[in-house]
């Protein structure tokens, strides 16, 4: 949020994602009014930017959304298809509440209130300034990440004085991205607010050509292993870029010709919607020609995708999310993972707490949608479609942006990512003590010669140290799974009976806690639905 004495601009309005804790955050009020809000601005499409919006609308925002015209038309189709899925999981959630005695829940919002949003959106072309509120004017460049992505530029006149300016990166998309062209943005910056996803990480750069020879390695991989091949994948943008590979390589015969089952409503939509702005991506011909092959069969109904189940033999089945949080995934998972013949190829960042975050680091047992579930199948990630740039890219990226006069924030990372990238720019780019790592809520005061944190209007909503990879809801279905394990071990029921008493003593007090082999199990995910866990 932007704030100054003539209007309020919010910089996107997305959906927390992580642990529970932190995704608890999306059911509770704003932490400001929004009727007082003057305008949004949205750099693009994903749930992490936009998640929200509906619920900003819905609550009293009156203003105009304003974004490029392609990120207008996935908004179209992506947050009716959040509200439809909220609506369709509370109403999952509630049925087995009311068995349960509990009490109901509401979904963030419906379909009807995404529709309704919708109806606010005004698109913007690239490199074009707009008044977007009194006294503060906008323009947006190419990001690179997405379709319609952008970084933001913002100038907010001052009295007598040169105006403020800040960058927003937005998400920044990496070298040699399939359908996106290199990211762009001018230079002479007071403030730019980076993000750092994979701040300190570098993925060596490859090639297009040598990108899909490492698709193929992991597909002829799992086409060895005769089973399914279930990658989860992003509707928008990464599922479009991984199938036209994967046809690429199936007609050069270097991987085996078998069907690519799109399981995705949304991914179908999104489809058509890159098909419409095809002239602005790179290799629009070769996903055109991919869309078209007969390799590529596509779901709608829940039948067709609950159909799936009777294929045996190698297939692929592209399904979202991509962090394998919600959607058709979590079905496929929990009918798959436990075939030795299953490969899951993760193909892009996993959020810590995420059920993709913990296949990927080798979890043994699993929990989806309240089945235990043992992990028996390939677990393999390739990094090559992930739609940010890594560590050497940031840094190059915002080494352009330079001089940055006051300030860089730096911000949609994890800890350890924005630590590193700070290590890295620090006295390169700007001074060590210009550069924040904010953390929730915080307040800064721009106007002065350095920025300064506001604290006594900071008011987290949540303790900034809950705001953890690992949540107490994530410890407890660790020490679930530990005892059902244990028990599993028991031979007998004098053996079952004596684990039970020692978990007795442990809750008690009384007597030392229960030993054990101590060791530490990866943590354990139950389905989400949009910010709670429906075990």
């Amino acid at each position: 949020m932007v704030e100054t004495e003539k209007a309020r601009v919010l910089v996107d309005c997305g959906m927390f994602q992580g642990s529970k804790t932190e995704r608890e955050l999306n059911y509770r009020a704003f932490p400001f009014e929004p009727s007082a809000v003057t305008a949004l601005l949205l750099t693009h499409a994903h749930i992490d930017h936009t998640g929200v919006v509906p619920k900003l609308t819905k609550h009293g925002f009156a203003g105009s959304i304003y974004c490029t015209a392609p990120t207008v038309d996935l908004c179209g189709v992506m947050l009716p298809d959040s509200g439809f899925i909220q609506e369709t999981e509370v109403r999952q959630l509630n049925e087995r509440n009311r068995r349960r005695g509990l009490p109901e829940v509401e979904p963030i919002y419906t379909l009807e209130d995404a529709r309704a949003a919708l109806d606010r959106f005004k698109s913007v072309a690239y490199e074009t300034w707009m008044t977007p509120a009194p006294g503060i004017r906008a323009r947006w460049w190419n990001a690179g990440h997405l379709l319609g992505s952008a970084s933001i530029e913002m100038e907010i006149e001052r009295d007598g004085k040169p105006p403020v300016r800040l960058l927003f990166s937005g998400d920044i998309g990496p070298g040699n991205k399939m359908l996106q062209h290199d990211p762009e943005a001018p230079e002479g910056f007071d403030f730019v607010v980076c993000e750092s996803t994979y701040g300190g990480r570098d993925r060596f750069e490859r090639s297009p050509e040598a990108r899909r020879e490492i698709l193929a390695k992991e597909v002829n991989d799992a086409a060895a292993r005769r089973g399914a091949l279930l990658i989860p994948s992003f509707a928008v943008e990464r599922t479009q870029e991984i199938v036209t590979d994967l046809v690429l390589l199936m007609e050069s015969r270097k991987v085996p010709t078998a069907s690519i089952f799109i399981d995705s409503p949304l991914a179908n939509k999104a489809t058509e919607i890159f098909k419409k702005h095809a002239k602005s991506l790179d290799h629009g011909d070769d996903l055109f020609r991919a869309f078209s092959s007969d390799f590529v069969k596509s779901t709608e109904s829940v039948e067709d995708s609950k159909a799936l189940n009777r294929f045996t033999g190698f297939r692929i089945i592209v399904a979202a999310s991509g962090m394998c949080e919600a959607g058709r995934i979590r079905h496929h998972l929990r009918n798959h993972l436990w075939q030795h013949s299953t490969t899951v190829l993760l193909a892009g960042f996993q959020a810590e707490g995420s059920l993709g975050r913990i296949l990927e680091t080798g979890a043994r047992q699993v929990t989806i949608m309240g089945d235990t579930i043992d992990v028996k199948a390939s677990i393999r990630k390739i990094e090559d479609y992930s739609g940010h740039a890594d560590g050497p890219e940031l840094t190059a990226w915002l080494t352009e942006r330079k001089p940055i006069k006051k300030t860089v924030f730096l911000t949609h990372g994890e800890e350890q990512g924005q630590i590193a990238m700070e290590k890295e720019i620090a006295g390169k780019i700007v001074a060590a003590d210009c550069i924040v790592r904010p953390k929730l809520d915080d307040v800064y005061d721009l106007s002065g010669e350095t920025c300064a944190l506001l604290a006594e209007e900071t008011r987290p909503r949540i303790d900034p140290e809950a705001v953890a990879a690992r949540d107490s809801h994530n410890e407890l279905q660790d020490l679930i799974l530990d005892i059902q394990d244990e028990m599993r071990k028991a031979t007998d029921e004098k053996s079952r009976n004596t684990v039970i008493r020692k978990l007795r003593r442990a809750l008690t007090g009384e007597g030392p806690p229960p030993s054990g082999p101590g060791r530490r199990r990866q943590p354990v995910s139950t389905r989400r639905a949009r910010g709670f866990d429906e075990g």
